[in-house]
């Protein structure tokens, strides 16, 4: 069998939500509502069961990088065993609504809804830990990120990500030159990102307390001044690193000039407004 674990995520959705929306339709089905409910939950069901086959074989495919991420083993092996045991029981309740499909009139059939039933209501357990377990995975072991493509860029995203979350958490965490280190790894990284220049110049500023060392990377920045993204963020930090250097008059200039480009931008308005 082909390596199928870049379609993991997908399969693992679609799993869920024809498991789920099956078992409500079967449950609904017990109070005899609705002559297409019996139908509907079947092949809900059994597609359900079936993706689950290829779903589990695509995170056996992927759990070899995840699994050696330091702290990552045990979360995988936990989410790998719902993962088999959402399968099993789907592929148990697969078999229970062929057999109500083809009694569907009969006592028989009536008594096998019921136990199917029954059973979609431990499925649906099995199905949430799974989920449960594979959000864990990616949320808080990165499980996965930037590994489906193979692309070393995206390596490089994930270890962008975590520089710029972690300097965030070190800087509200009062641990100051953490988070400039951090900072200074990311622009090391993207030298050529003008939001990664910004965090450097926001670093000098609330980190390392260098108001003037701040304007002048900002005098080094080419941005446009009509570009209403960049611009606003320019003049708004150029203005916190005049005051932060005791030149409030330079900082209301600045300020004053850049609401008049962008009067419908809240965070110039905002910070104007807090200038004495």
């Amino acid at each position: 069998m082909p390596n199928i674990a870049p379609f993991h995520p997908q399969l693992v959705h679609f799993v869920i939500a024809l498991g789920c929306v099956g078992i409500c339709l079967r449950i609904l089905s017990l109070f005899g509502r609705g002559a297409w409910l019996n139908p509907a939950a079947a092949t809900l069901i059994i597609l359900s069961a079936g993706t689950a086959v290829f779903a589990a074989q695509s995170g056996l495919d992927a759990h070899g990088p995840a699994e050696r991420v330091p702290g990552a083993r045990e979360a995988v092996q936990e989410h790998e065993e719902w993962g088999k045991r959402a399968r099993n029981i789907l592929i148990v309740m697969a078999g229970l609504e062929a057999l109500v499909l083809i009694w569907s009139s009969s006592r028989a059939g009536r008594v096998l809804k019921l136990v199917s039933g029954g059973t979609g209501l431990v499925a649906g357990l099995f199905l949430y830990e799974a989920g449960e377990h594979g959000g864990e995975l990616v949320y808080n072991y990165a499980g996965g990120v930037g590994l489906r493509s193979g692309d070393p860029a995206d390596l490089s995203n994930l270890l962008v990500a975590a520089l710029f979350h972690n300097a965030r958490m070190n800087r509200d965490s009062g641990r100051a030159e953490d988070a400039a280190r951090l900072t200074d790894e990311l622009a090391r990284l993207r030298p050529d990102d003008p939001n990664v220049k910004f965090l450097v110049i926001e670093s000098k500023l609330r980190d390392r307390k260098d108001p003037q060392g701040a304007l002048a990377e900002l005098r080094m920045m080419q941005v446009a001044p009509d570009d209403p993204r960049l611009a606003p963020r320019h003049g708004m930090l150029t203005a916190q690193a005049y005051g932060d250097a005791n030149l409030p008059d330079s900082a209301k200039m600045v300020l004053t000039a850049l609401a008049a480009r962008f009067p419908s931008h809240r965070g110039v308005r905002e910070a104007l407004a807090k200038l004495p």
